[in-house]
């Protein structure tokens, strides 16, 4: 395996040097800037100048200002967060927090720009997450050295608004790219037999579903409770925090009493945005349905396209008989795709309760390309450990699948449809990693071209000490 990968990495290596560049700074997200008055070197009691630091100034590009902490604590939050640094040199890491300034200056040149709600809405779902983690507020602002949260979401300010000005810039230059089919193959014909990528295992998966549903009488019951929960805060001024904290299933917010912060890109189901930008500033939406339960909002504050709202999410109960007869089904199914009656596919398309994969004859849907191979040391571990006993031709047991996010639990048989042994690139059967690898490399010309013209054009100034550095892209001009 290893040496698959290191084979893999030689070849992108020759095709393109600058991969490193786009992998760093994204690990590097909670980087923990200072004030540049916090970096000063004074000098010292004689007075030397030759001994004043240029206020810890590493790089100047545009309107933006890389300190050297900037660059030691970026190094020391990819460690942190588990990265390996092995090959990840100081010069290397300056040159792509160059790189990044640098798309942000020219974002707002272009009139790309974010606004201060969409920057403040990350920010909220990163201190909530960071709160989770580690318990409280408290805790996140002691491990941050931050004296209130106030300091704490300047900072997270800054730095979001810096990385989405970056990306959103990133994303204008590349976003039109497409490769046609001759392209495609002209980028394979010119790889030397020798340098081919090889692709590891693969699997092809099936599967049936069925999801158990709770009887309309319980569903009514969770209906009812919820609209009392609202008769109650409405008409006597009952606490809608607290009834979030004592009745709420939803294990994200219940202890937060239902609390979240969103804008319309916030990553919530379409049903819950759509109530929840639909009402008013103090108003509670009557209970409504999502695929995780029933709930209803009380919208505390707007600010923007920003809401802070408190939600209460009740889940029917589904009694034991619906789920003893989910998995009964399945394994009637499971019996009559083996006795010949129907196939697996067949299957899939007249019974399987997931919509997303019963037309294509129950196929899953590779994330990362929608293709339908998984390589095996790609693989989600959750799906590798459901499959890695499976043989050829074997159907498995009915298998039970909790949803992560809270939602009820599904039941599913599944099989693996074909098998593609560690080869090396074939252009007909892997026509679209093939294609992806043609794509990137062409995005990343196009980055190239874009890099050398606005360094040219954009005002730039790297520190004497930093300009023996052999960066990527010319950044030290003569």
């Amino acid at each position: 395996m290893k040496r698959l990968r290191r084979k893999n990495l030689r070849f992108m290596e020759k095709r393109n040097k600058r991969v490193f560049g786009l992998l760093v700074f994204m690990a590097a997200g909670m980087l923990q800037a200072q004030d540049l008055d916090q970096t000063v070197v004074k000098a010292d009691s004689t007075e030397s100048v030759t001994r004043v630091k240029l206020d810890g100034i590493a790089a100047v590009i545009g309107d933006y200002v890389i300190l050297d902490s900037d660059v030691d604590k970026t190094l020391i939050d990819l460690k942190s967060q588990g990265a390996s640094t092995e090959d990840i040199t100081r010069c290397s890491l300056l040159g792509k927090l160059m790189e990044d300034r640098l798309y942000a200056h020219q974002a707002v040149q272009d009139s790309l720009l974010v606004s201060d709600d969409q920057v403040n809405a990350q920010s909220d779902r990163q201190i909530q997450q960071l709160v989770a983690q580690v318990g409280n507020m408290e805790k996140v602002l002691k491990f941050y050295k931050k004296p209130d949260i106030e300091s704490f979401r300047e900072e997270l300010f800054e730095i979001n608004k810096l990385r989405m000005l970056s990306e959103k810039m990133q994303g204008s230059i590349i976003e039109e790219i497409e490769v046609t089919p001759e392209e495609v193959r002209q980028f394979f014909s010119k790889i030397p037999e020798e340098e081919l990528p090889v692709f590891g295992a693969e699997l092809e998966i099936a599967q049936i579903v069925k999801q158990p549903t709770a009887p309309e009488e319980e569903k009514q019951k969770v209906i009812n409770r919820l609209q009392q929960i609202k008769q109650d805060v409405e008409d006597n001024d009952a606490s809608f925090n607290v009834k979030a904290i004592l009745y709420s299933q939803d294990p994200g917010s219940k202890s937060k009493g239902g609390f979240y912060s969103m804008t319309r890109e916030t990553p919530f189901v379409k049903e819950f945005k759509d109530v929840a930008f639909s009402l008013q500033e103090g108003e509670i939406s009557e209970p409504f349905e999502t695929p995780f339960g029933y709930h209803i909002i009380f919208i505390e504050k707007i600010r923007g396209q920003e809401l802070d709202l408190r939600h209460i999410l009740m889940i029917p109960e589904i009694p034991q008989s619906a789920l003893d007869a989910a998995v009964k089904e399945l394994d009637t199914i499971r019996q009559h795709v083996l006795d010949g009656k129907y196939t697996f596919a067949e299957a899939a398309l007249n019974f399987s309760d997931e919509k997303e994969t019963r037309n294509d004859g129950g196929i899953l849907r590779n994330p990362i390309n929608y293709g339908s191979r998984f390589e095996l040391t790609n693989m989600d571990p959750a799906l590798y450990n459901q499959v890695r006993n499976l043989k050829d031709e074997e159907i498995s047991r009915p298998l039970k699948e909790d949803d992560p996010r809270g939602g009820p639990p599904k039941f599913k048989i599944m099989k693996i449809s074909n098998r593609y042994d560690e080869h090396k690139a074939d252009f007909a059967k892997d026509y679209l990693k093939i294609q992806e690898l043609a794509l990137r490399e062409k995005q990343f010309k196009a980055i190239k071209e874009w890099m050398d013209e606005h360094i040219e054009d954009t005002y730039i100034h790297v520190n004497a000490e930093n300009k023996g550095c052999d960066f990527a892209n010319n950044w030290v001009k003569e």
